[in-house]
């Protein structure tokens, strides 16, 4: 797994953070002023990016997290399966199999010999966007 280890107050809204063993993008954090006898509390919420779940934490600000490394790549559509496409990284020229997309607008907008951007995180992959001027 290749995290990052930080302090919950360094963080911001559409920043990742690995909550549940799965990278996550903030969506909202809300910190509250320290108390007489206590530290501020940052409570904040992100969805997973591979399982789409919501998950929430409340922690003292100054509580270290993992937050993921993430490795934005284009790639170009080799072929289109029903469940998986196959990509040729346009780096190295390594084919990979990645799921076909959740999201129906980015589905309808992938064509064979069109280009896209994926993610690769703690060993998982995912299409993000279409690149360029495809259909």
């Amino acid at each position: 797994m290749a995290t990052k280890v930080v302090e919950i107050k360094t963080l911001k809204v559409g920043k990742y953070i690995v909550l549940g063993g799965e990278a996550s993008k903030i969506t909202s954090l809300t910190t509250s002023s320290p108390g007489k006898h206590g530290a501020a509390k940052a409570r904040l919420e992100a969805v997973g990016v591979f399982d789409h779940q919501k998950r929430s934490i409340v922690k003292p600000v100054n509580t270290k997290v993992d937050i993921p490394i993430i490795d934005k790549r284009v790639g170009q559509i080799l072929s289109i399966q029903p469940t998986t496409i196959q990509l040729m990284d346009m780096e190295n020229y390594e084919t990979l199999d990645l799921p076909v997309p959740d999201e129906e607008d980015l589905k309808e907008r992938l064509v064979e010999g069109g280009e896209v951007e994926y993610i690769l995180a703690m060993g998982n992959m995912k299409i993000m966007r279409t690149k360029g001027s495809s259909r």
